[in-house]
């Protein structure tokens, strides 16, 4: 059954992937395919008509059933979609990947993108393509959406101008870099080792979550251990404390039977450390295994290895598509880094651990304070885990991992808080954090600047403090160690 829409509502465009200015449409609605028959696709000169193309009911939302690609299927899929519209294949595998993680991650997006390659909905009813000859341009279907994403990115002059096209895709200064460098990475591989350095980033993001996890256990058991021994500890009091002999005995009854429970109690405890052993040992073996590959820029990101900046280290790993901070933390100079639960977190810069806390307390969670050699004092916090080799007096180097990013304490989402101790200034507005803009992590409230090979360089930008972000993310102040 067909229903021919005359017209759509203009759909507000927000920042996010495949960017184009909103548009009164004509389009028809298909509650079902058919038949696939002989394609003619369209041109990339002009948008789709008023009734050009027929798309799913209801295509911002995704159906029950969504068709999956292996990797070589895909890549034939990148280089057909490529060829047929004077694009090059490998751009068409990495922003598959950055979107949606080769189908892995469709959406909608926070922004509303959807689908294989994170269409806004009113984009893709002005550039979606029914590539497959259905009768139906899905944003769902992998091979309509990477036929309409090089379409996109030839309207947008990428048969000429990559780098520009893809800004165009998501106007994002930090994404085009990032898109680019993964496509150098899949045009000089093969299928083969695209599939490896998948499944290394897939096994190294499971073992990072079998960590924070395994901590999580822990902490609740130890939390427990805490409470239990209190009150073993009151009812071992209530012995001494009883006058009649009578009294003594059921105290010490009462104490002797809670006992039991404090040693399954215990018990627990030294199950959940065993698990945290387990589950940190099965991460170090994943971090060897991607170390090497880890060395290539764009692979690092996927990884989260550390970036460096002379003698300065990010301290969260994971590239800008997934880390972002913001110019002010509130009221007082600190920096809230945004990044996925279980990201990496890295010493900034040489320096001697000065207060190491692996137990979350009610504020900064778990964390640690350090003095960088530059004579700097900084506070962690929120760690979801900090390793146990981190403890008072050892020295790191920079770029060592410490733990992963958590949600410890009084935080109301995964970031690691940073902040200097005293917190006299913004972390974020010393000049080593700016190196890392766009590099390392992304600006959540301004443009990050745009560095594209043969551009001259960008000048230096100033910033000046915004008003309060609402991140919701709670104050606190933190002596040092």
């Amino acid at each position: 059954m067909r229903l021919v829409v005359v017209a759509a509502a203009a759909l507000l465009l927000l920042a996010g992937a495949a960017q184009a200015q909103p548009a009164i449409l004509g389009f028809t609605v298909s509650s079902s395919p058919r038949t696939a028959g002989a394609v003619a696709l369209p041109s990339v000169s002009v948008p789709n008509s008023p009734g050009a193309i027929s798309v799913p009911a209801s295509f911002t939302t995704p159906p029950a059933l969504t068709q999956r690609l292996d990797l070589a299927q895909l890549h034939e899929l990148w280089q057909r979609a490529g060829a047929a519209y004077g694009i090059p294949w490998n751009v068409l595998a990495a922003i598959n990947k950055v979107e949606s993680n080769f189908g892995e991650n469709m959406g909608p997006s926070s922004a509303g993108a959807i689908g294989w390659m994170q269409f806004m909905p009113s984009t893709w009813l002005r550039w979606g393509v029914d590539a497959n000859g259905d009768g139906i341009a899905d944003p769902w279907n992998p091979t309509d959406a990477v036929y309409a994403a090089a379409r996109y990115l030839a309207a947008s002059g990428g048969q000429s101008d990559i780098s520009r096209a893809v800004f165009s895709y998501n106007h994002a200064d930090w994404y085009v870099r990032e898109v680019l460098d993964l496509a150098r990475v899949y045009g000089n591989g093969t299928v083969a080792q695209t599939a490896d350095l998948q499944q290394l980033q897939q096994a190294l993001g499971a073992a990072r979550a079998r960590v924070v996890a395994a901590n999580r256990v822990l902490g609740a058991a130890q939390g427990r251990q805490r409470e239990f021994r209190g009150e073993s500890a009151r009812l071992h009091a209530s012995i001494d404390e009883a006058a009649l002999l009578s009294d003594r005995l059921a105290a010490q009854r009462r104490a002797v039977q809670f006992d039991v429970r404090l040693d399954a109690v215990r018990s627990a405890v030294d199950a959940a450390q065993a698990d945290l052993e387990q589950a940190q040992s099965g991460l170090r073996d994943a971090q060897q295994k991607a170390e090497a590959p880890s060395f290539t820029p764009a692979v690092g990101s996927l990884m989260g290895a550390p970036s460096y900046s002379g003698r300065w280290v990010f301290p969260v790993g994971g590239g800008p598509e997934v880390v972002s901070a913001a110019h002010t933390h509130h009221d007082y100079p600190a920096v809230d880094i945004a990044a996925p639960q279980g990201s990496p977190v890295y010493a900034l810069s040489n320096a001697v651990v000065l207060n190491a806390w692996h137990e979350a307390d009610a504020r900064c969670g778990i964390g640690m304070t350090v003095r960088t050699e530059d004579g700097q004092t900084w506070t962690y916090c929120h760690l979801a885990v900090l390793y146990p080799s981190i403890s008072d007096g050892v020295s790191l180097a920079a770029g060592t991992q410490v733990g992963l990013v958590g949600m410890t304490g009084h935080a109301t989402g995964p970031h690691l808080h940073l902040q200097l101790q005293p917190a006299t200034g913004w972390p974020q507005y010393q000049p080593w954090f700016q190196s890392f803009a766009g590099k390392a992590f992304r600006w959540q409230d301004a443009p990050t600047p745009l560095e594209l090979a043969g551009d001259p360089p960008a000048p230096a930008r100033v910033f000046t403090v915004v008003p309060e972000t609402g991140d919701a993310v709670v104050a606190f102040t933190r002596s040092g160690g």
